[in-house]
């Protein structure tokens, strides 16, 4: 997970993920069946793990301005953790893929894309609740807190501090709707 998280699909030799989990390519092969498995059990690790801030902070906030306002502090916390790689897997795992890695590109992209839809979802819900003004564009909103993620990971990647991304996820939070 960390040599994918660190340097993207591509990147990441067999060498290196048998170096890494210390085992040879047989033994590789026979646990994972190829590169692309690895990546995909690799991902939903990282999902369990260092993602679940966000899936917590969208079932346990009871508006989707609080879970949003918790959701980029998180993930300012996150993204810069020396402990790991900078950035967020999900985001960066894809970069720089060939065209014979073009499934790895649309694995992630659609879990992005599901993951802006269900924000879009939770707006709408606050949206009819009153929570949020009528002419809220639900989409808008949810690919606009997307965007920022996406925004703060690469940011992270490039070396911003914690502090850097509060201040990113401050000012986003001044755009949502009163």
């Amino acid at each position: 997970m960390l040599a994918f998280w660190e340097r993207g699909f591509d990147a990441v030799s067999i060498a290196d993920l048998t170096a890494a989990l210390k085992i040879g390519p047989p033994s590789l092969y026979a646990a994972f069946g190829d590169k692309k498995t690895l990546f995909h059990e690799a991902v939903e690790r990282y999902a369990d793990t260092h993602g679940s801030f966000a899936d917590r902070a969208m079932s346990e906030e009871p508006t989707a301005r609080r879970a949003v306002g918790r959701l980029l502090i998180e993930a300012a916390a996150n993204y810069t953790d020396p402990r790991h790689p900078h950035g967020c897997l999900i985001i960066s795992g894809a970069i720089n893929c060939t065209p014979e890695s073009a499934d790895i590109e649309e694995f992630l992209r659609e879990r992005r894309n599901n993951n802006v839809a269900a924000l879009e979802r939770r707006i709408r819900k606050d949206v009819r609740a009153g929570e949020l003004p009528p002419g809220t564009s639900a989409r808008g909103l949810a690919v606009f807190v997307g965007a920022t993620l996406q925004g703060m990971s690469q940011q992270a990647r490039d070396g911003a501090s914690r502090a850097d991304l509060l201040a990113v996820a401050k000012a986003a939070m001044r755009a949502w709707p009163a």
